[in-house]
């Protein structure tokens, strides 16, 4: 005797009605704190199409002006901006690459495998988030310049902060919503670790990496003070080095720095757009503990 297929109850119609009604009150509601949240954004596109002697005048312009590719002439100018873009897209490309490959690795192996002192480990690891990053700025440039002698390098932006903490722990907290079970099969099929790792369990959490992706390219996206310590060359500039040397003490290029900073959310908003179906449920299953 077969068993019949459970058939879900219907919706009243009075209730469907009901959470229409709330669901457009709410985003009614949340309407004007997104325009308040989008307005820096309009004003730093508008602004940079015009020059510095509209955006101080009295009443600043609040729609787009022809003063666009004049304002990233003088930005190229005084910046060699292109450069810097193709430096700051190299760097926290390959940053974001490997990172992720070292905390998955670190995130796995505190979550699926049983080693001593392991809970000890863990917390001293979580325990460097508490040291300020100024305690360690002095000792990582003694060793990125003078040691391994790699200033001025990709490098030497990249690997200071390549084992990422808060990653580990994120990976962690993913990885422990894998099935233990389904690891132990793998391994009496005659799997290898390193199989289980990048054929089962990596796949697994996908969401939680693409969260991850998009955390760590806009850390060294945004990046300023390291870089800024050991890049001396113009030529190794980063984007928000670059921008900052356009405040000087007699003269500000406003335009240029709109510009510069309009064009540098291209890359991080279509890294977004293209992983943004992953990055709600990555970040609500890196919570959740098996």
């Amino acid at each position: 005797m077969t068993a019949r297929p459970q058939v879900a109850a219907p919706v009243s119609p009075g209730v469907t009605a009901r959470k229409r009604t709330g669901a457009f009150w709410l985003h009614l509601a949340l309407l004007p704190l997104a325009l308040i949240f989008l307005a820096p954004l309009w004003i730093m596109a508008v602004f940079s199409t015009h020059p510095d002697s509209a955006i101080f005048s009295p009443s600043p312009p609040l729609w787009f002006g022809g003063n666009f590719m004049e304002n990233f002439r003088g930005l190229q100018a005084d910046t060699n901006y292109l450069r810097t873009l193709f430096n700051s897209t190299m760097i926290a490309s390959l940053y974001t690459v490997f990172s992720m490959v070292l905390t998955s690795m670190g995130g796995y192996a505190f979550a699926k495998f049983e080693f001593p002192g392991k809970n000890w480990l863990f917390g001293l690891i979580l325990a460097t988030l508490t040291i300020p990053t100024f305690v360690t700025i002095i000792p990582q440039f003694i060793l990125v310049a003078r040691d391994l002698k790699i200033s001025n390098t990709y490098w030497a932006v990249i690997l200071p902060t390549l084992a990422n903490t808060i990653g580990i722990f994120y990976m962690r907290q993913a990885f422990q919503t894998v099935p233990s079970d389904l690891l132990h099969a793998a391994r009496i099929d005659g799997a290898s670790e390193g199989r289980i790792f990048w054929q089962i369990a990596l796949p697994i959490v996908r969401p939680a990496l693409a969260a991850l992706a998009i955390l760590l390219f806009l850390a060294s996206w945004n990046d300023y003070l390291w870089p800024l310590i050991v890049l001396t060359q113009k030529d190794s500039y980063t984007m928000p080095v670059a921008l900052g040397t356009l405040v000087g003490l007699t003269r500000v290029s406003w335009g240029g720095i709109m510009v510069g900073t309009a064009i540098a959310t291209i890359p991080f908003l279509a890294l977004f757009l293209s992983l943004q179906r992953h990055f709600v449920a990555g970040i609500a299953g890196g919570a959740v503990k098996d």
